[in-house]
């Protein structure tokens, strides 16, 4: 039944699509953002990551504990929240003990702390640095702190891995066949890692997957090459 109108029409607005889906929409619950006033619930999600280096005899341990915010809705999120490193080395110990302290602070400030892996994998040590099982290059102890925080942020998807794309990792699958064709016997000698024995330390990943090839040296991790 038609609607009568008993006063003057002094304006009027024709409802668009989108001011009838603004009416449909229900109103949500107040979603919870990370900041340093959210309390610590009782129970947290933790991984555990083993670093072990040859400038010490014994391994650290560190457990990064994260929080799961606004759980079973849409706008679940896991947010880092607190860290700890363990260690039978106490040589060590104050140094790690403010740093942990430093980071988990970072951690429930919220906002973006991806930035803590480039800060700390950007430090060197001036007795210099080592390699890591597969040929990888860390300048220091506290770099390899921020490489496990880089490994723990891509896991929950607070990171994205830098992965090669399609045309790129065929090329460097073509270069690593090519170069193991090159060698006696049709394959190249490993030494116990994931790149040919031999190979020197790349300047753009960092790892020692660098070959000789064509008189030029190529990376057969990430495919940069001097020849362009």
């Amino acid at each position: 039944m038609p609607k009568i109108i008993n006063q003057s029409i002094v304006g009027y607005k024709v409802k668009t699509a989108e001011d009838k889906k603004l009416e449909e929409k229900k109103p949500s619950a107040e979603i919870v953002h990370m900041h340093e006033s959210v309390k610590r619930p009782e129970m947290l999600l933790g991984s555990t990551y083993k670093v072990k280096t040859p400038l010490s005899d014994h391994a650290l341990y560190m457990t990064i504990n994260d929080i799961v915010l606004n759980p079973g809705t849409e706008h679940e999120l896991r947010r880092p929240f607190e860290i700890f490193i363990n260690s039978k080395n106490m040589d060590h110990f104050q140094w790690v003990v403010a740093l942990t302290r430093v980071i988990s602070a970072v951690f429930r400030k919220g906002g973006d702390c991806t930035f803590l892996a480039e800060e700390l994998k950007a430090v060197f040590d001036p007795k210099g640095g080592y390699f890591k099982p597969g040929g990888k290059f860390m300048p220091s102890l506290v770099a390899e702190i921020g490489d496990a925080i880089e490994s723990h942020l891509k896991m929950i998807g607070l990171l994205k891995d830098p992965e090669l794309d399609q045309h790129q990792q065929a090329l460097v699958d073509a270069k690593r066949k090519e170069y193991e064709a090159l060698q006696t016997g049709g394959k190249a000698e490993y030494n116990g890692g994931d790149y040919p024995e031999g190979a020197q330390m790349c300047s753009k990943c960092m790892t020692k997957a660098a070959v000789l090839m064509d008189g030029c040296m190529t990376c057969l991790s990430c495919g940069d090459s001097k020849c362009g």
